[in-house]
């Protein structure tokens, strides 16, 4: 007879991936939260979000960074990543997160691994109010290759409908963009990041500064309202970067000349430059180049934004059917 653990799949160790995780994960409960950790669907009550309201959901992964992480052992930043770009993505749209969801999908399941993933999501939830109400972790050998793991996740999040990003009909040409800076690559152009570090020597510093973990940017934000500024659209600078993202939040009618010199780019990403030797063009695509939010705001606006830390680094301005979203003006280097 052939067991189930013989076929590769070890029930026992994911019972006790989720004994390991209980008391990490109801750390995260809200008061909305209406189930416990191991039901087949979690409960979270919407009675008490009130009339106007609009659920905003997104969900993403993080790519081929996990494999950067598996070879460093640098698990709990990972599950940060997931957490925090899930965040980003309902935030430009307003929304405060109210609940996440994951799955975890290895070859073979180690427990000590998960537990460490989830902790970082966790971590990430608790920092923002949200509640990591359930999730799912899958063993599947002949899938996965030995020691690969993949990540991924959903979030959901409330705005009301009064306060929705981004404000289209108020964005108009000379409207300004502020930066917020990253923390690095993110979870965008890892693939390219592992074959530059396989072909080049990376010391222990540029590793930590790889595997630094995408930053929510909630308290940011809040920062600017709270300053006085009123942004018309945020733009989370993910897989596409400047080129790709910006235009998502613009009326077709606009695009964005952005200033090069106006922030200063990270030695990381100058680094990753040399080593590729890309032009700016695809630079700018495939690396968020040290901003990983970008706000339109009103150009009255600018001194406040200027006074919290965010620079004005680029306008907005009119465009003709078959000109770029995006032109990046100036030099960096």
């Amino acid at each position: 007879m052939t067991s189930y653990r013989e076929a590769g799949v070890d029930i026992d160790a994911g019972n006790q991936t989720v004994k390991i995780l209980s008391e990490v994960v109801k750390s995260t409960m809200t008061p909305p939260v209406l189930s416990e950790l191991g039901a087949f669907g979690g409960l979270f009550a919407a009675d008490a979000l009130g009339p106007g309201k609009i659920l905003v959901a997104s969900t993403d992964g993080v790519g081929t960074k996990v494999e950067l992480a598996a070879r460093h052992g640098a698990w709990r930043g990972v599950g940060t990543d997931l957490v925090n770009h899930c965040i980003d993505d309902i935030l430009v749209q307003g929304a405060r997160p109210l609940f996440f969801l994951d799955y975890i999908a290895t070859a073979k399941l180690v427990p000590e691994i998960v537990a460490e993933i989830v902790t970082g999501m966790a971590d990430a939830c608790r920092d923002s109010g949200c509640a990591l109400l359930g999730g799912e972790t899958a063993e599947m050998p002949g899938v996965y290759t030995p020691g690969a793991v993949d990540i991924a996740g959903t979030i959901v999040g409330v705005v009301d409908r009064t306060d929705l990003w981004p404000r289209t009909a108020d964005i108009a040409a000379g409207d300004l963009l502020i930066g917020l800076p990253s923390s690095g690559p993110h979870t965008n152009g890892y693939s390219l990041i592992r074959k530059l570090l396989d072909d080049n020597t990376a010391d222990g510093t540029m590793i930590d500064s790889l595997l630094k973990p995408h930053r929510s940017y909630i308290d940011d934000v809040d920062a600017l309202v709270g300053g006085g500024v009123d942004p018309l659209a945020l733009a989370h600078i993910t897989g596409g970067g400047l080129f790709e993202n910006v235009p998502r939040v613009l009326p077709d009618r606009l695009g964005a000349s952005f200033a090069l010199g106006s922030w200063e780019v990270p030695e990381l990403f100058r680094t990753l430059a040399s080593w590729s030797g890309m032009p700016d063009s695809e630079l700018f695509r495939v690396w968020n180049m040290g901003i990983g939010l970008v706000v339109v705001i009103r150009p009255h606006d600018a001194d406040a934004a200027e006074q919290l830390g965010c620079p004005v680094i680029g306008k907005l301005v009119n465009r003709s059917e078959g000109q770029p979203g995006v032109v990046l003006e100036g030099n960096w280097r």
